[in-house]
Formats: C-alpha cells, structure tokens, sequence
C-alpha cells in the first residue's frame, strides 16, 4: 500500500455531521444547534420551575393545608399561564419547521455548475462501486468504495441500488440520500476543505451493513487530476517473476470469477475493480486496513471476517498466496 493510503489511515477520518467540510453540511449542523439550544433552554426552564417549586413545598409546615386554588382568579391565572405555555411551543415548533424546510430545500438547490463533477455510486450487498462517467469510454474510471473529489467543486452523485435498500452518507458534506433498486436518483456535494471524510451505509441491509463503508478524498484539483489519470491506466506489468506468477494464480483460480483487473483477462463485474487495489485506503469497504497482512486475512477467509459476503474462501498453497499477494500489492 502506498505511503498516501498509510497517512489516510493514521489521519482518523473525520465522520461527523457537527464538523460541516461543505455548504449544505453547515445548513444541517446550524439547523441541529438551533434545536440544541431550544431543547437546552426548555430543559433548564423546566428544570428551574420544578425546582422552584420543590423548594416553596419545603418551605411550608407539613400541618399547614395547601391553599385553595379554584377562586376565579387562580382559574384566571392557570388559564393564561397554560395559553402562554401552549402558544410559545406552538411558535417554537413552527420556526423549527419553517427553519427545516428550508434548509432541507436549500441543501438540495442550493448548488449549480456547468462543468460538475459527475460521479455514479452504486451500492450492493455490502460494498460500493464507484464510477466516473466520460463520454469516451476508454477515459471511464471505476473504482470501489473510495471516491477522491476535488475541494471547491460542485459534484453531481449518481445512485442506484442492485439488490436491497441502501443510503449513502457523508456526514460532514451533506444529508442522508437513500438508495432504491430500480429507481436513479441525484443530488449534489461540495467539500469546502481538504480532508479524507468517513461515509457510511445508512439504511440496514443485511447482517453487514455496519460494514458497508467508504472513504471520500476532497484534495486539490491538481492531486485530484492526478488522481483520475493514474487510476484510468491498465495494472502494470509484473517486474519480477514473484509478480508475473501471481498474475498467473489470479488469472487461473476463481478470482477471475468475480473482478476486473484491466490490461488482463479479467472483466467481471460481480466484484470490485481490483486493477488499482493496493491505492485505496481499506479492505471489504472500511472494514480492514489495506496492508499485506489483512488483505492475505481477507483472500484466505472473507467469510471469517465479513461474514455473508459474496466472496467465496480461497485456499492457496503458500507459495502461491505469497506470489498472489506479490501481484495485488504492486496493483497501484
């Protein structure tokens, strides 16, 4: 794994929706303080009245009888407090609702671009595939549960669902936006700062969707650039005969089954793109650490870790996993 893919994961992805990176993330957070401070300032209002009044039945001699409360006066009196107390949380939910709406409405309108970003997100059972269209299909770029966008930019997301109900989440650039076979949606995004922000499936979908993660990447446009045109080349040629050997493993056991790795005879699609595996940053969608000795854990049993993935035990010899592994690391 490259020393980019270490330093995201020594970084501590930030996965919060109260550290807004983007404009409608920061809507979200300052609608979120608002309801705070009412929820706080109703609590401490509640909480000094029960205590003022716990304090004046102390007060008072335990022979003495509590006063008579049903004068018209008190009926008077009760009855204006309850107004008062009915009329104030009745404009206090209103300005919650109206702040709500439109927020909501301005986190969906709110960005416009000519020449956006597009990005297609895909969810499965329990993984993303990633891709960034291009007219030119040769200039197409697919990838898998990592998305590297430029800071500034607006991004169109693209999403669809293959199997059951998913959500994709980013809690520090924008809301919850639910993924439904059979039905595209999409909706924009905006990092306003670099950083390596944690996202996560949102909707339950089956008994792993705890680990149903993924990393978003906002850099500068330049690293960005860079970014795309390393992953649009085919995988290396193997450099040793350790490497050429493990393409050989790869290519001739049931690996080749399920993923692509391009520049070979690989091209399933029932897995992920493996073609630049040893650049991203986890194994399994955020569940491992990408490093030699998780991704070796991970090909021998994925079931042991992640356990109703679609990915089958592979039991190599050794000598064979060692070369296997040898390939899959150079794969940059």
């Amino acid at each position: 794994m490259t020393c980019f893919g270490l330093l995201l994961i020594s970084a501590s992805p930030i996965q919060s929706a109260l550290h807004a990176a983007g404009p409608q993330a920061a809507r979200i957070e300052r609608l979120w303080w608002l309801m705070f401070w009412v929820a706080v300032a109703v609590f401490v209002l509640v909480i000094a009245v029960l205590s003022g009044a716990l304090g004046r039945s102390r007060q008072k001699s335990t022979n003495t009888p509590p006063p008579l409360l049903d004068t018209s006066a008190a009926d008077r009196m009760a009855t204006r407090v309850i107004g008062a107390a009915v009329a104030i949380t009745v404009a206090i939910l209103f300005v919650l609702l109206v702040d709500s709406v439109v927020a909501g409405k301005n986190e969906t309108q709110s960005l416009v671009s000519k020449n956006p970003v597009s990005i297609q997100v895909v969810g499965y059972q329990w993984w993303w595939e990633i891709t960034y269209p291009n007219t030119d299909a040769s200039q197409t770029l697919v990838t898998a549960n990592e998305i590297h966008i430029p800071v500034g930019v607006p991004v169109v997301i693209n999403t669809a669902a293959r199997d059951v109900i998913h959500s994709f989440w980013v809690p520090n650039l924008n809301g919850k936006r639910d993924l439904i076979p059979g039905y595209s949606t999409a909706f924009w995004i905006q990092a306003d700062k670099p950083g390596v922000y944690r996202g996560q499936c949102a909707e339950f979908c089956g008994i792993q969707h705890a680990k149903m993660a993924f990393y978003l990447v906002a850099e500068s446009n330049e690293d960005f650039q860079k970014w795309v045109q390393q992953q649009l080349q085919s995988a290396p040629e193997p450099d040793t005969d350790q490497k050429r050997r493990g393409r050989e493993v790869f290519l001739s056991s049931q690996c080749v089954m399920c993923h692509t790795i391009r520049g070979t005879i690989a091209g399933s699609r029932l897995g992920p793109d493996l073609t630049h595996i040893a650049s991203r940053t986890s194994l399994g969608a955020g569940t491992l650490p990408n490093n030699i000795g998780n991704l070796a854990a991970w090909i021998a049993d994925p079931q042991g870790i992640k356990p109703g993935c679609r990915m089958p035990p592979n039991e190599l010899p050794a000598g064979d996993q060692q070369a296997l592994l040898a390939y899959l690391e150079s794969l940059q």
